[in-house]
């Protein structure tokens, strides 16, 4: 890991960077989504995520588990697209953005107490796109930092390994 700096800007405003490999990773709170729970901007070169949560005070009667939804919007303007052609909108999520969703649910969904039955929604909005980091990896990143900065009962740190292998032809 590298190097730390903690800076605290405006009144709320923080913003945290570390080095990791070789690059740098800016986490900023308190700029942004201001009415959510928690809010977490998440910068590794020109690829950039929002991450929020919300949730409820109180559960709902009758229920026996844990409502927890986590989507990942991606949106075609963060990479230079714009929808043309027959298809003018945002369509359903990709396959990426349904596995980086649930990598980003299964840390978190233990690290709720037992009993714990309040409505939670996690967002990872995809705002720009350099096509050299990967917005899956940031966005649980995000998730982490927005669950530990969070008004929560627990505030563990959730993580993600990216494994990948290459084969050559020799």
């Amino acid at each position: 890991m590298g190097r730390r700096v903690i800076r605290k800007t405006k009144e709320e405003m923080t913003t945290v960077e570390v080095e990791v490999g070789g690059k740098k990773i800016t986490l900023e709170t308190g700029r942004l989504a201001r009415q959510a729970n928690g809010s977490v901007l998440v910068r590794c070169g020109d690829t950039m995520v929002l991450v929020t949560a919300t949730g409820r005070t109180s559960g709902r009667e009758g229920q026996d588990f844990l409502p927890l939804t986590v989507d990942v919007e991606e949106r075609h303007y963060a990479a230079g697209k714009i929808p043309g052609g027959f298809i003018k909108r945002e369509s359903r999520p990709s396959d990426k953005a349904t596995l980086a969703a649930r990598q980003i649910d299964r840390p978190i969904r233990p690290l709720f107490p037992k009993g714990y039955m309040n409505e939670v929604h996690v967002v990872a909005t995809v705002l720009s796109v350099d096509l050299e980091n990967n917005y899956d990896t940031l966005a649980t990143l995000g998730a982490s930092a927005v669950w530990a900065s969070a008004r929560s009962r627990s505030s563990a740190p959730s993580g993600r390994c990216v494994w990948g292998a290459s084969r050559t032809n020799s």
